[in-house]
């Protein structure tokens, strides 16, 4: 089944300097809800720019129309606690963790990859795996950090595999997902598209418990539910344009996700259908994160947008200085958490879209954090690991690891796995173990 959606292409020209400090003519931080509208809200000027992050953008542009694919299947999320099976901790992409923030961290180990790292880990049954820009899989022990096992694709590997049962569900800038067997890597099927996959899959059991499925989102403008079994298509759903980022399970029955076509997509979960598509002012370069019925995403107009899914409609949108946000949030009860290229780390009240704080940091905060119950992490181009608290963003502590660390974080086994740009994976452990949930 395949759906064509017309759509606008949002104006580019010309960027601001993307690196220190304000632009010129710019204003302070801005929250604009639903009917407000004013010229803060539409797009700002900026160049079209590549960004080593948890995506590895191409660019965005019009796509002609393409026939695909046919319809079935859904769930739920569950809070990351001991592990981290997927991008962003689970199929909501939250980038929550049930238990505390680890405390007096120290390196317990690090392993040296085979390239530069933009991915985000995954964390599995004592297990780490992290892809390399060279196109190298590594799965290391979780416990030492030694190696077990590698495997080669044809180009970047520039997000989180997932797990479901004993298979990974690897996706690579080679077009290509492929389905591994977890405890040797050998290939069990591969399945092709038309261009490059950047964003990480997501894996969920079919509505009936009956089946394991996979959701994944291509470059070629195409959402895809697949049967992890043997990577046959249940359904696909086709946009006009690119998508950088992985589909979000929003309350159980839709699949979500943003692109280059500066909309969300809100698809019907069980068949692919579409349910309806929300204005998301300009393009979406990454993932979005999700809490409850709500959804919330950065975008290139520098502006950080909450979206009420069944609704169809933006819920507020919070701006600040003409710089992007290429981070996906971090979400809980309370908090809307986005890194951004001004080199902090904005904390949104959830409900209203205003500033609660900002964390300063030396570089651009350009990889995803984490919410803790009691804190977040997350990681800065100045090289340096960072947890602030959730009250007031006040530091809590910091690590400097001497990479600027794009990838985002990922949290499983009792320790924060983060890799730099170098090439470094690093295990940081607390003084004390992380309670369990």
């Amino acid at each position: 089944m395949s759906h064509f959606i017309t759509v606008r292409s949002p104006l580019i020209l010309s960027d601001p300097d993307p690196g220190d400090g304000l632009a010129a003519g710019a204003t302070g931080p801005t929250s604009v809800g639903p009917g407000e509208w004013d010229d803060r809200s539409r797009p700002s000027l900026f160049a079209l720019a590549f960004v080593l992050g948890s995506f590895l953008l191409a660019g965005c542009g019009e796509r002609p129309a393409r026939t695909e694919e046919k319809p079935l299947a859904a769930t739920r999320e569950t809070a990351p606690d001991t592990a981290w099976p997927m991008t962003r901790g689970g199929p909501g992409l939250s980038g929550a963790v049930a238990g505390k923030l680890p405390m007096e961290p120290k390196t317990a180990w690090t392993f040296a990859a085979a390239g530069s790292v933009s991915a985000e880990a995954m964390i599995f049954e004592g297990r780490v795996y992290v892809g390399t820009a060279t196109g190298t899989l590594h799965c290391l022990s979780a416990d030492s950090g030694k190696e077990l096992w590698r495997i080669e694709t044809k180009d970047a590997i520039t997000a989180a595999p997932a797990a479901s049962g004993k298979r990974i569900f690897l996706s690579s800038n080679d077009g290509s997902l492929y389905a591994l067997a977890a405890d040797t890597g050998k290939e069990l099927w591969r399945f092709s598209t038309e261009d490059k996959i950047s964003s990480g899959a997501v894996a969920i059991k079919s509505p009936d418990g009956a089946a394991d499925w996979v959701l994944v989102n291509g470059y070629d403008g195409t959402a895809r539910v697949l049967n992890a079994a043997d990577g046959k298509v249940v359904w696909s759903y086709t946009t006009d344009n690119y998508i950088n980022g992985a589909p979000a399970v929003v309350d159980g029955r839709y699949l979500v996700f943003g692109g280059c076509d500066a909309l969300l997509h809100v698809v019907n979960l069980q068949d692919g259908t579409l349910v309806h598509t929300i204005p998301a002012n300009a393009y979406v370069p990454a993932s979005i994160g999700t809490f409850g019925s709500m959804a919330f995403c950065g975008n290139y107009a520098n502006q950080t947008v909450a979206f009420d899914v069944p609704g169809g409609k933006i819920a507020w949108v919070y701006e600040d200085r003409a710089l992007p946000f290429f981070s996906s949030p971090a979400v809980n009860e309370k908090l809307v958490l986005i890194g951004s290229r001004d080199k902090h780390l904005h904390a949104l009240d959830r409900v209203s879209g205003k500033v609660a704080w900002k964390f300063s940091t030396g570089g651009r905060v350009e990889g995803s954090p984490i919410v803790f119950s009691d804190g977040v992490v997350f990681g800065s181009s100045d090289g340096r690991l960072y947890a602030a608290s959730l009250d007031a963003g006040t530091e809590l502590w910091r690590l400097d690891l001497g990479e600027s660390l794009v990838a985002s974080p990922a949290f499983g086994h009792r320790q924060i796995v983060v890799s730099g740009e170098k090439g470094t994976v690093f295990a940081i452990r607390g003084g004390s173990p992380a309670p369990r949930k």
